[in-house]
């Protein structure tokens, strides 16, 4: 498995509303995507910090789905550009389903 952070800067003047507007009307394209295993929406906002930690069952999907497109996608709607950081995952420790999961 693979964990993809996603990190971008927001321009002056977002505010929380906002995002979590935008952030609710992307969850439901994320929903839909085969290659996701599941999306954690994050917002700092002492930093003015935005972004999401993504779970992928192979790193290909992480390449694909954040493409040079993505990119510029991020930058029109937020005003920078996105940083990504790809792990290979090989626990995971799940407390509310009582598991823990090697891949």
């Amino acid at each position: 498995m693979i964990t993809e952070i996603v990190t971008f800067k927001l321009q002056k003047g977002i505010t929380r509303e906002e995002l979590f507007s935008n952030y609710e009307k992307t969850a439901p394209i994320w929903k839909e995507n085969p290659d996701l295993i599941r999306k954690n929406y994050l917002y700092d906002d002492k930093k003015g910090i935005a972004g999401g930690v993504y779970f992928w069952k192979e790193k290909a999907h992480a390449e694909k789905w954040h493409s040079d497109e993505f990119r510029k996608k991020v930058k029109e709607i937020y005003g920078s550009e996105p940083e990504i950081q790809i792990f290979e995952t090989s626990i995971v420790v799940d407390n509310l389903m009582d598991e823990i999961t090697k891949y």
